[in-house]
């Protein structure tokens, strides 16, 4: 049988934080679902239903949690399956780098476009 390969050091933070967003992930999709899928048909949804719940302050905090959560949770887990491809030295820094800044470019957009749903600004 092969060995056991990761790239997570385990019981490291990036390890602890792929799951802990794996479990915020689980829950908060499944409240999306609910609550847009089965509460509200599809058909239902409107800008201004969108708007109406975005301006909440809670469903706003949940949605952007949601958001960096989920853009994490996939980028961390793209880099570490490259890395136990075998991605290592310049191009492991280049790859690390690339996800980081795409990553970052994710949520600031989602966070642009959540505060414009708010109907606030």
């Amino acid at each position: 049988m092969a060995d056991h390969y990761s790239s997570f050091e385990p019981k490291g933070t990036r390890w602890l934080l792929q799951r802990i967003t794996a479990g915020f992930l689980v829950v908060v999709l499944a409240f999306h679902f609910m609550l847009l899928h089965f509460v509200n048909h599809a058909g239902d949804i409107t800008f201004l239903g969108t708007q109406a719940r975005m301006s909440q302050v809670g469903y706003f905090l949940t949605m952007v949690s949601f958001l960096i959560a989920g853009a994490f949770h996939g980028v961390n887990g793209v880099y570490n399956a490259l890395v136990n491809q075998g991605l290592d030295g310049t191009q492991k820094t280049v790859v690390k780098w690339l996800l980081v800044a795409a990553g970052a470019l994710l949520i600031a957009q989602g966070i642009r476009v959540a505060t414009a749903m708010t109907g606030l600004f």
